[in-house]
Parts: structure tokens; sequence; C-alpha cells
């Protein structure tokens, strides 16, 4: 049976992953160690049971299919259950049983934090070269996230290009590169209003 991992933190305690059955624990990886996998997309997730599962199918779905048509494409799939007093924790264990603990983990933070905070902790304990979020509810196309990460590159190539001259190691990484990218629905919400308003 594939143990159940989960990362959890003590007010100032450092972070762990435990095995449910064996009880062992191990330390969560930093975000200052190197990175594992070519991405982590971190979820998180508060009171998310029933919106949980069809997300995390299209996502994990997505990156499996990536996943075959590039070796080299790694990735993890970050949850961060916020607290919640659902069946959330359930349903991410589940998936963690389904496409195992390396592809799939889950922080659990025991109380609320909010957002930001759980955002902050998947990030922190990811180990991705490119760290992106995604909601719960899957508001976002996953599929959008190519067009986000064309643009990271795009971006940390110049940048790579531009300090060369001064670098004498020639092997790129995109996480050599202090980049941030924010990726926006405003225009769709634009594009919507307009649509109702033209009718």
């Amino acid at each position: 049976m594939i143990g159940v991992y989960f990362c959890f933190r003590h007010d100032d305690a450092p972070s762990f992953f435990e095995d449910p059955n064996s009880q062992k624990q191990v330390p969560c990886p930093h975000i200052h160690d190197p990175a594992e996998k070519y991405i982590s997309l971190v979820i998180p997730a508060f009171n998310e049971e029933h919106r949980l599962p069809g997300a995390l199918d299209e996502t994990i779905n997505y990156l499996q299919e990536r996943a075959g048509k590039d070796k080299s494409f790694t990735y993890e799939v970050v949850i961060v259950d916020d607290g919640s007093d659902d069946a959330t924790k359930q349903v991410a264990f589940d998936f963690v049983k389904k496409y195992t603990v390396d592809n799939v983990r889950v922080i659990l933070l025991g109380r609320n934090h909010g957002k930001g905070e759980a955002i902050r902790k998947g990030m922190l304990h990811s180990r991705g070269e490119l760290l992106l979020m995604l909601d719960a509810d899957g508001a976002t196309e996953v599929t959008d996230l190519e067009k986000l990460e064309n643009q990271i590159h795009a971006v940390a190539s110049k940048e790579f290009r531009v300090g060369e001259s001064t670098s004498s190691d020639s092997s790129f990484r995109i996480s050599d590169i202090p980049l941030a990218a924010f990726g926006s629905r405003a225009h769709l919400e634009e594009q919507a209003l307009a649509t109702v308003q033209s009718d």
C-alpha cells in the first residue's frame, strides 16, 4: 500500500512529511533546496471537497500527457489544505494514493491561515524549478499554463543573455533567474461584461 504523506507544521517547528502507517518523519523540501522537478503546481484549498476532484483530475491528466510527450517534463502537485473542516484532506489523500507521493503531496496547515499563507507554505515546500499556483475551483484552464510558461522562459532567457558576458557558466536553468509572473482572467471578465451589455 502506498503511504500517504503530508507536511505539517506546529508554529515555528520545521515542517515534515509523515507516513501515517509508519509514523516516520522526513523533513519537507525547502524552496532553497535544489529543484528536483521541472514544475510544481501549488493548489491552496479550503473546504474544497466538491470542486477539488474535478480540478485535480483535469490538472493531473494534463501533466501526465505532457510528461508522456516529453520525458524531461517532471512535475508535482502540492495541495495545501488550509484548515478545512470538510473532507478536503481525504480527497487530497486519495489523489496521493492514486498518483504517488512523488507526484502529489499534501500540506496540512491545521487551522485556517488564509489563502496567502497557504500559497506561501506550498511555495516554500515545493521541489519545482517553476512554481505556479492554481485555484482549487478549476477557474483557470490548466492548459493556459503553457502561455504563462512561455512568457517566463522568454523573460528568463533574455535576462540570462544580458548577464551572460559576466558569467563563466553557460548552463541555463530557469530557476537561476529571479522573476515572478502573474496571469489574469480580468480580460475575460471584461469580455463577459461587454457581451452581456451588447445583448
